[in-house]
């Protein structure tokens, strides 16, 4: 069995407040995008299971402890699975870069291996140990309203991505530690998300509050951001979750190759990659 393991893109996001957890509640408007890793799962005869990492950025995985060999002893100590698996996850989507891979790699291997199973409860728990974004991996599209609730879009909304990694990787947790200042809480409008041009416009009068945090560290990813955005036919460029991924967000497909094929040429060394919503 070939499973898609998509990632995540953050359209925009506020970080609220710090809980007593530690954590951060944080609102986003989110989509899924086609760039996904591939995972290959089956069954076997062994007492151990076997997960083996392959692909372009495999060699950034952690072979101990990372979110599939955590899922599935979790599942089995809950008595959810029986048995061991033979896993190989073909890492296509870049590492510490803000697009959820390995979060990703947990959410839909629990998808494929409970079927309807997955209460919210189940899932609250998961968030815990593996990544607090884990819901966000259950909808294509939505806005994140705080860590426990999403608000899906009744109408899907489709858009184009360049995607940018310089060489640059970046610690969520370092990153989230240097936040200072909190973003009021957003109320969210049924209405915004109907029509296209409109919620386009709001998300481009928007930002990440973690990018100016990334930007100080690393200027080279302001200049990125400066060179995405002047793109022709580019809506806005930001940089998801706590980066260092960047991106263009297009209207068309058509306008983000362009793009696309323009940025490669100036900046040879960057991972680049063309993307769009599920």
């Amino acid at each position: 069995m070939v499973i898609k393991s998509y990632a995540k893109i953050n359209l925009l996001l506020k970080v609220n407040s710090k809980l007593k957890n530690g954590l951060h509640d944080i609102q986003s408007f989110f989509c899924l995008i086609d760039l996904s890793d591939k995972i290959q799962i089956k069954k076997n005869q062994k007492k151990k299971d076997q997960i083996k990492f392959v692909g372009p950025f495999s060699k950034f995985v952690k072979l101990k402890n990372n979110s599939v060999n955590i899922l599935l002893k979790n599942l089995r100590d809950l008595r959810l699975i029986s048995g061991h698996y033979s896993v190989t996850i073909t890492k296509n989507i870049p590492i510490l870069a803000g697009l959820g891979g390995g979060t990703s790699n947990a959410a839909f291997l629990i998808k494929y291996l409970l079927k309807k199973k997955a209460s919210s409860n189940l899932l609250n728990r998961f968030e815990k140990i593996i990544g607090s974004d884990l819901k966000i991996f259950f909808k294509k599209q939505g806005f994140l309203q705080n860590l426990k609730k999403i608000k899906t879009f009744r109408k899907k909304q489709n858009f184009y991505f360049v995607l940018a990694q310089p060489k640059i990787k970046c610690s969520t947790k370092e990153i989230y530690s240097k936040v200072k200042k909190f973003s009021k809480k957003e109320k969210f409008n049924k209405n915004m998300v109907r029509k296209k041009n409109k919620f386009l416009d709001y998300l481009s009068k928007n930002r990440n509050d973690l990018q100016f945090i990334v930007e100080r560290k690393y200027p080279q990813i302001k200049k990125l951001l400066k060179d995405i955005k002047n793109e022709k036919e580019c809506c806005f460029s930001r940089m998801t979750g706590s980066g260092s991924v960047c991106y263009g967000l297009f209207n068309s497909q058509n306008n983000a190759k362009k793009a696309f094929i323009n940025l490669k040429y100036k900046y040879p060394k960057i991972w680049f990659s063309l993307a769009k919503t599920v």
